[in-house]
Parts: C-alpha cells; structure tokens; sequence
C-alpha cells in the first residue's frame, strides 16, 4: 500500500504542477499577470523495522513569482511616466501655439510696426495710416484668437482631468473590493486576486501617483500625496468641483472623514498631477504672461497716441481698448464690498494672480499659488486706491471680516484687445507743439519733445511764449516766475516741452499749435518705437523682448518636459524589463517544465499500476 499511496501522492502532485504550468502558459498574454510556480516537498514518512519509508510528495504551497521591492518600483515609475506624458504633451502644443508661425504673434507684430515705420516715412499718406489701422486689426484680432486658445487648452485639461477622477474613482473602488476578498481568503489568498490587485494599483498610480503600504491582513493601503485614496476596504473619492474664486474653473478635491479636502497643485503625480501641475504651472502663467504684454503694448501705444495731434489738429485719442483686472469675490464672502481695478504701472506688472484678504479692519495679499505675502499700500478709496504691482483697487460697499477676493491682473487681458479707432485721420502722426527759437537768442538751447498731458486743456491751447529769466527759471506768457532744472519739461495747459542744450538769460521760445493736415511725423517716430522701449519690468525689458521671453519659456518647458519623459521613459522600460525577469511566463521554460512534470506524471502512473500488479498478484497468490 505504500508503493500504491507513494504514487497517488506523485500524480497528484503533478497534475497540480502542469495544471500551473498550463495556466501561466494561457495568461502569457494577460496584463499584469504574475507566473506561479509549485513548491514540492517529501511527505514525512514512517519507521519501520526495516527503517525509515518515504510516503510520496506533496504540493508545500502555489508560489506567486513577484517581488515586492520591483512592485515599489513600478508603481512609482508609472506614476512619474504618466505625470510627465500629460505635462511633455500639453507643453508642446502650447509652444507650438505661441511659436508656430500660424498661431503665434511674430508675423502681425512684425507687420504692425512695419507699417507703423511706413507712416513714418509718409506721415500725410492715406494709405499708410490706413495700412497702420489693418495692421493693428489683424495684430489685436490674433492676440485675441491666441488668449481663445489658451483658453480652450485649459477646458480641455479640466474635462480630461475629470474624465481621468472617473477612472481613478473606478479603480480605487475595484482595489478596495479586492482587499476584502484577499482578507476574506486567509492566510493563502488566490495568487490571481493578488495579480488583479497589483494591476489596478499600478493603473491608479499612472493616474495619481501612489505610495502602497501593506496591512497586516494582506490588504493594501494606497496614499497619494499624503492622502488616502484606498484604507483597507474603503475608497476615497475624488472630485472636480467649482473654484469658489471662479465658477469657470476647476479645482480637484478628495472627500474624507471630515468634508472634501482641496488639493493643490503638487499634491498628485501620475496623470492627473500632470494636468493640474499644466494648468498651473504653465499654461496659466503663460496666459497671465501674454495678457501682460498685451496690456503694456495696448497702454504703451495709446498713450503714445494721447500725446500728439492727429491729422485733423484734434489731440489724439486711444487706439485700442485693454480690459481691466479681473477681481473675483470669493463664494463664501458675507461683505457687500466690490472692487474695480485698474492698471496704475504698466512697468510694475507682474502677472501671477494675488488673493486679497479683509480682516481685523485691514487688506493683506499674498500670491495666489504661493502664498506668498505681498506688499499692499492705500486705503481703498478713490483719493488713496490699494495699490500692488501696478494695480490700483478701490473699494465699494462694506467688507466683512474674514472677506477673500482673487485679483488676475493681466490673465485673460490679452482676449479683450480690440481695436477701437477705424479713422485713418485720428493717428496721431505730429507733435502737438510746433517751437520756435527766437533769433537774438544767445543760449544753444533747442526744442526737443512736445507732448499733450491733458487733453480738454490743450483742446482751448492757441500758442504761448516763454522766456527764461535766468538759467534755472522761465515764464510762460510773462507770467510768474517757474523753477527749471535742465532735462525736466516746461509744462503749460495741458501741454509740456522739452529742451536740449542749455538757455541763458533772456532767451525766447514761441509755441504755436501743429495745424491739421500738417506733414510732421515727430509723434509717429514715438509710435514706431514702442516695440523697442523699456516698458515691462520696472522698464528693464522692452516689449519685443518680452514677447520672444514668453515664448523662449514656453518652449523651454516643452523641451525641459520631453527630457524628462524620455529619462522616465527608459526607467519604466527597465523597471517592466525587471518584473518581466521575475514575474513574466517564458514559453520556453514552461515548456521544459511541463514536459518535465508530464515524464514525473506518466512515471507516478507507472508506479500505481506497478502496485496494482503487485496488489493483484498477491490476491491471485492468496486465491490458491
């Protein structure tokens, strides 16, 4: 009988093997699949007077073939590659829109000022105020189609993040359900619920990121970020609800035990980090940063415009209209106050958006993203307006503590340029003043500059003397005595001057109104020029190089993701190439194993028929 159950227990054993073999072999295809393997041992045998007899083999356990550290491995790096396919993948179609020769601002900017210089060239010439005019209509309409852009590209990242919350809801749920079965099964799980399992996870964590810690029952804990998406058999959820700054946009949150948490950027990896880490990081600076330039080049030329006469002798008026700052009370605001912003200093602009806050009776900012404090001066009324980084605010109605508003200074500004003057005679082409020396001067002072300071007082201007009393004063129309230092303008009725050279005692200067239809081409020198002047950063960064910088950045983002996905991408590859050395079913080798496990088969039943015989012969014996 021992012969018989030695046997049993052999072909027991292994059709269990092949039976594994045979599985691995059809799941060589099936994501996530872990091969498993058969541990054998001896059955412990019995002594008996002719010494010890072995009774058989049999099956120790089914060993999956994962390792837990390759697993860590994986899950990382499918959380980095999918950060970084979504941030290399959304940065390269927005350098493509503020670069790519169809959609950038290269081509009408370059037109715009070209005919800008051919008004100066023929500053009385219909056709080139009129080709200024189409040039500034085309260059307005493409920033407005570029900011339209950006702006779509935004939509679409927040429907695909919420499109990709649905999933990683799913997901989580399916790896909480799992836990519960693997608990349920004891001590020896079913190695395929565990294989489900890690699937799931690494899927998650190509969307979030995640950090796994097994629990002592043999479920497993899933963080991102420092929060919970799966505890044990309970899943969080993630949502994508309304900014209460901004019911146009959305932010991401987790619901726990004690309400919905809001997670900022950063706070995720995996896929849907990379979309808010875009948006935030990215795309709306670079809209900010576009709505910027937009407004000082908008600011820079009206009032460049407001400083001469057009071709009717009329003070010029603006151009093109810009959009105010944007300024969103918060939703949970209790106050009645409002607040209208307004550009102040063009050259202090910075962009990024600033939350203001009422509380304890006083205004504090901080930066939006941040949270960095932020210098705020003024009271908020009409004669001392708040003012931060060029934006005035005045306040209206009643604040209530505890009160938040979002300033945008320049986000968005660039989708309201427009082109507001459609008549080629109201270019400003002349200076307002035209000044002459009186010949008995003896001084080398000469006129330089003219502009219009106020318009509705130049409107009444008809022409006025001045005479220097000395070299540190002058008089206008023999009136009292005003101080001079060199390099400062004389200033009249909405009009000022500027000298070259130095004047002496007694010298004169005549100033009479440009006429209309006059030829002079002095202020359209000033509107071809506003391209090269120092108007962004306190006036260190010109406006042509403020554009090639928002683009220069914006293909360095590109660039700088790309890299880094290619880096992760071969990561990946090896940590894959690492589990597929452990984990992976090799045909071959399963092969060997299962034609070794078939020879061990047919063996054992050679031995339980050689039993049999002798079962049978002992009975024929007996028989006689």
């Amino acid at each position: 009988m021992s012969v018989l159950s030695t046997g049993a227990s052999a072909l027991l054993a292994f059709q269990r093997a092949m039976g594994t073999v045979s599985h691995n072999v059809a799941n060589v295809n099936t994501p996530g699949y872990t091969r498993q393997r058969v541990d054998l041992e001896a059955r412990a045998g019995t002594q008996t007077g002719n010494g010890y007899v072995g009774s058989g083999v049999a099956v120790q356990q089914l060993q999956r073939l994962a390792d837990g550290l390759v697993f860590a491995r994986q899950v990382d790096s499918s959380g980095e590659l999918g950060r970084l396919q979504q941030l290399s993948a959304y940065s390269d179609r927005l350098d493509g829109l503020l670069s790519g020769p169809a959609t950038s601002l290269s081509g009408p900017w370059t037109a715009f000022f070209g005919a800008a210089k051919g008004l100066v060239a023929e500053p009385g010439s219909a056709v080139a105020r009129q080709a200024l005019l189409d040039a500034g209509d085309q260059l307005a309409t493409r920033w407005r189609a570029l900011d339209t852009q950006l702006g779509n590209v935004g939509r679409e990242v927040d429907a695909r993040m919420a499109s990709q919350v649905d999933v990683a809801n799913q997901l989580a749920g399916e790896i909480a359900r799992l836990n519960r079965d693997i608990v349920a099964g004891g001590s020896t799980p079913n190695p395929d619920l565990l294989d489900q399992r890690a699937l799931r996870i690494e899927k998650l964590a190509s969307l979030t990121g995640a950090d796994v810690v097994e629990q002592d029952d043999g479920a497993m804990n899933v963080f991102s970020g420092g929060q919970a998406l799966v505890l044990g058999t309970r899943a969080g959820k993630l949502a994508l609800s309304v900014d209460p700054f901004a019911p146009d946009r959305k932010v991401l949150s987790l619901d726990a035990v004690g309400g919905p948490v809001k997670l900022p950027s950063g706070a995720l990896s995996g896929e849907i980090g990379g979309l808010l880490e875009f948006r935030d990081r990215v795309l709306e600076p670079a809209r900010a940063e576009l709505g910027r330039v937009a407004t000082a080049f908008a600011s820079a030329f009206n009032a460049t415009q407001r400083a001469g006469v057009d071709y009717t002798g009329t003070a010029g008026a603006d151009l093109f209209s810009i959009p105010a700052p944007r300024v969103d009370a918060h939703a949970a605001n209790s106050g009645s106050a409002t607040l209208a912003a307004s550009v102040a200093d063009v050259g202090a602009l910075k962009g990024p958006d600033i939350t203001l806050r009422f509380a304890g009776g006083a205004w504090s900012a901080t930066r939006s993203s941040t949270g960095e404090p932020l210098a705020l001066a003024g009271a908020g009324t009409a004669g001392d307006p708040l003012r931060i980084e060029g934006v005035s605010l005045v306040v209206a109605g009643t604040p209530a503590n505890g009160d938040r508003f979002e300033l945008r200074p320049t986000s968005g500004a660039a989708g309201g340029i427009a082109l507001v003057q459609r008549d080629p005679n109201r270019i400003a082409a002349a200076a307002p003043l035209q000044a002459r020396v009186d010949a008995a001067n003896l001084g080398d002072a000469r006129p330089a500059a003219s502009r219009i300071t106020d318009p509705a007082a130049f409107a009444g201007f008809g022409g006025a003397a001045i005479e220097f009393i000395d070299a540190n004063s002058y008089m206008i129309d023999n009136g009292p005595p005003i101080a001079w230092t060199p390099g400062t303008p004389i200033t009249g009725a909405g009009w000022s001057l500027t000298l070259d050279g130095t004047p002496v005692a007694g010298d004169r200067f005549s100033l009479a109104r440009t006429p209309a239809r006059a030829s002079d081409n002095t202020n359209a020198r000033q509107l071809a020029g506003v391209d090269a002047r120092g108007l962004l950063d306190g006036g260190a960064l010109d406006l042509t190089t403020g554009l090639s910088a928002m683009t220069a950045r914006a293909g360095g983002e590109a660039r700088h993701a790309g890299m880094n996905l290619d880096a992760q991408q071969a990561i990946h590859d090896q940590a894959i190439a690492d589990r597929e050395a452990t984990s992976g079913v090799n045909l071959d080798e399963e092969a060997a194993d299962l034609l070794r496990y078939q020879q061990a088969y047919q063996a054992a039943a050679q031995v339980i028929a050689t039993a049999d015989t002798m079962f049978q012969t002992l009975l024929g014996a007996v028989r006689r």
